[in-house]
């Protein structure tokens, strides 16, 4: 019964978004205990408890972003749109473009792409995370941007990231930069 509901879950999330569920359909049936306990990190990736919407979707379009060549940044825009972020602002961070993002989204850009890269200037933007948000804010981001990781790595370590292409946000391509210059 579990299995028969996760199944119509897994199904209903990739016809209202398009995304390819297959590599969690195929561990659903192959290991349906370790598809239960990846569950958990499933939830664990909408935790937002301070942060505004756009800075959680900024931390994890980096995450995205570090892993992934389409599909499941794909999926965080699709999701990101949904949850009220503006387009724009998606956009910027897609383009590593701070310029063109809020200070809000901009500081959990500079904070997740910091820690992404293991740069020497994360502690700058964790105290200013910390400043604006509090430790919890700090939390919130970090474990956005690791959830936007976790899932391009599962689906590629399982063999299922294949497919490239390119990021369209609300019909509009973005060309996207992965990485600075």
């Amino acid at each position: 019964m579990r299995s028969w509901i996760a199944r119509r879950m897994l199904r209903a999330t990739a016809e209202r978004y398009g995304y390819d569920t297959s590599y969690l359909e195929m561990m659903l049936k192959e290991a349906p205990a370790a598809f239960f306990k990846f569950a958990s990190v499933m939830k664990a990736a909408s935790h937002r408890v301070v942060v505004p919407v756009e800075a959680s979707f900024a931390a994890k379009l980096v995450g995205a972003l570090a892993e992934d060549c389409g599909p499941c940044t794909q999926l965080c825009v699709d999701m990101a749109l949904e949850a009220g972020m503006p387009r724009e602002e998606i956009e910027a961070v897609l383009r590593r473009d701070p310029r063109a993002m809020s200070d809000t989204t901009c500081l959990a850009f500079r904070f997740a792409d910091a820690v992404a890269r293991r740069s020497a200037d994360d502690e700058e933007f964790r105290d200013a995370v910390r400043a604006q948000w509090g430790q919890k804010g700090v939390i919130d981001l970090t474990l956005a941007l690791q959830m936007g990781r976790m899932f391009p790595m599962v689906k590629a370590g399982l063999g299922y990231a294949r497919e490239c292409r390119r990021v369209p946000v609300d019909g509009h391509n973005v060309d996207v930069v992965k990485q600075a210059a």
